[in-house]
């Protein structure tokens, strides 16, 4: 068994061949001892490369991309490498959205170039292309509309099925001034990857799901309506494919709807025809921010739409719509930024709740003598380091003792703050940005906490200072941190970051 948590062990379990049999446990081992490794004193981030943008800079798995996903630099090696660069293409071709998407490791694929990662690229002139994640090659292109405009990509089922969503479509004055009542919102494509088929094309109007509709998504198998009303319904896609499509479509074969799906200048054709609206599954009001789903049982947490409720937190069965045990959570913070709170990424059904000063891990549980129902219980707390001998009173000059008036808020400059948590799941850690303003200039660490108990297993400092005022973001993964920053010229900068060890006779 590679159960010991010893890295001498793990080796020694390794050369031996205990976990040969089985890739994954072998992978399990091998980033058991990256963990170890990364987490001893003498392992160290050391800054090996930086880069400026005039764009944003975006990364994903081991992939960071500059120019808007134009030029591609691999973060894999010692120091990053560009993998390749996509040649020029005038502002009416620009990528408006990209996915990246992981080879699959649990099946075979007739055609090879199917079986290796791609990304997904979205164009101004509404072409989808499938690149080579590593060559920028294109290896499959697909035109998708010649009348809407398709703008962004998303995961419906991450690593499986993905949507393409057309931007919403307005009355114009000449169908105002003739009377044509234009109904459709906008339109969604949904694709399957490995290899990329077509589910469908389908519109979302008003006459349907409501006047009010004002956006579409589509997660796990739900396409969610919100409304202007700040109010969403649920529906099952699969109940809409069922029931509603009256087509099967095949990308490069010829429609008896309309010409060659996928080729210029027909594009997709609408496939799926909802002319009445399917069944609600769920539908609630909320404040704002929407409503997230997730946990196990499954809860959703949502603020109410009343002013009374505004920074709550209410996380509630999604059977029965019932307010958990302990379901209100409310930081009280006083601070310029708000909380902010998600279902964990761990698929351990916890909920991450996160502020200034303190990030708070709960579990729903099963409510003591009541097993149908169930209360929220704190798992671990993360708390910021506070200096509590900032006198309350205050003398003058004069002699005269004055009291303050104000506490310092939450997120007071002079004070540590969370400013992001994130989930490393290879190696099981929480990576937590705190900040810490010293006279003008911010300094910020990276946490490395223990995601079962919460304990802090290494505090990482980054060199560039944190300017609050611009945007940053960092990444922690595997023995890679990636920190990329909105600079004062309106440009961005990645800074990487490696693990080394520190040689023995280093202090």
């Amino acid at each position: 068994m590679c159960s010991s948590k010893s890295s001498c062990d793990l080796l020694t379990s390794r050369s031996r061949g205990s976990c040969a049999n089985d890739t994954g446990r072998l992978l399990g081992a091998n980033l058991k001892i990256l963990r170890n490794i990364i987490l001893q004193d003498g392992a160290e981030f050391t800054k090996v490369w930086s880069k400026t943008s005039k764009s944003l800079i975006s990364y994903e798995s081991g992939r960071i991309y500059f120019d808007n996903y134009r030029c591609c630099y691999s973060s894999l090696l010692p120091e990053p490498e560009q993998l390749y660069e996509l040649p020029k293409a005038p502002k009416t071709e620009k990528i408006e959205d990209a996915l990246l998407c992981q080879c699959p490791l649990d099946k075979v694929l007739p055609n090879a170039s199917d079986q290796k990662s791609c990304l997904l690229v979205l164009t101004a002139h509404n072409w989808l292309y499938r690149l080579s994640a590593d060559t920028g090659k294109t290896l499959q292109r697909v035109y998708l509309s010649s009348q809407f405009k398709f703008r962004s990509l998303g995961w419906d089922s991450s690593q499986e099925t993905f949507y393409v969503k057309s931007v919403q479509s307005k009355q114009t004055t000449l169908e105002r001034q003739a009377g044509v009542d234009n109904s459709i919102l906008m339109r969604v494509a949904v694709f399957q990857v490995f290899p990329l088929e077509l589910v469908g094309m389908l519109e979302i109007n008003k006459k349907v799901f409501g006047k009010t509709a004002v956006d579409v998504l589509l997660s796990q198998g739900v396409l969610a309506v919100s409304h202007s009303s700040k109010h969403v319904r649920l529906y099952s896609f699969e109940y809409i494919v069922n029931k509603f499509r009256n087509e099967e479509l095949a990308l490069g074969q010829q429609s008896e709807l309309k010409g060659i799906v996928g080729e210029a200048p027909y594009g997709i054709p609408v496939n799926i025809h909802i002319h009445e609206c399917p069944p609600v599954l769920f539908e609630m009001s909320y404040f704002e921010d929407g409503v997230q789903i997730g946990g196990h049982p499954w809860h959703y947490i949502y603020t109410p739409n009343h002013k009374r409720h505004r920074g709550t937190h209410h996380i509630c069965s999604i059977t029965d719509g019932a307010l958990a045990k302990n379901g209100v959570q409310d930081m009280k913070c006083d601070s310029l930024e708000a909380d902010w709170i998600f279902f964990h990424p761990d698929d351990s059904g916890r909920i991450v709740h996160a502020g200034p000063s303190t990030i708070n891990v709960l579990k729903i549980m099963a409510e003591t003598g009541c097993d149908w129902k169930n209360e929220i219980v704190t798992d671990f707390s993360i708390t910021a380091a506070r200096d509590s001998r900032a006198p309350q009173v205050i003398v003058t000059s004069s002699g005269r003792a004055v009291k303050r008036r104000f506490q310092l808020l939450d997120d007071d400059p002079a004070q540590e703050t969370f400013r992001m948590v994130k989930y490393e799941d290879e190696l099981d850690l929480l990576a937590v940005v705190d900040i810490t303003q010293t006279e003008d200039e911010g300094q910020a660490h990276l946490r490395l906490h223990d995601n079962k108990t919460g304990v802090l297993m290494k505090r990482v400092p980054l060199k560039e200072l944190w300017d609050v005022t611009y945007s940053h973001e960092v990444y922690f993964d595997r023995d890679t941190i990636i920190h990329t920053v909105q600079e004062k010229n309106n440009s961005y900068c990645c800074h990487v970051y490696k693990m080394k060890r520190r040689s023995s006779d280093e202090p």
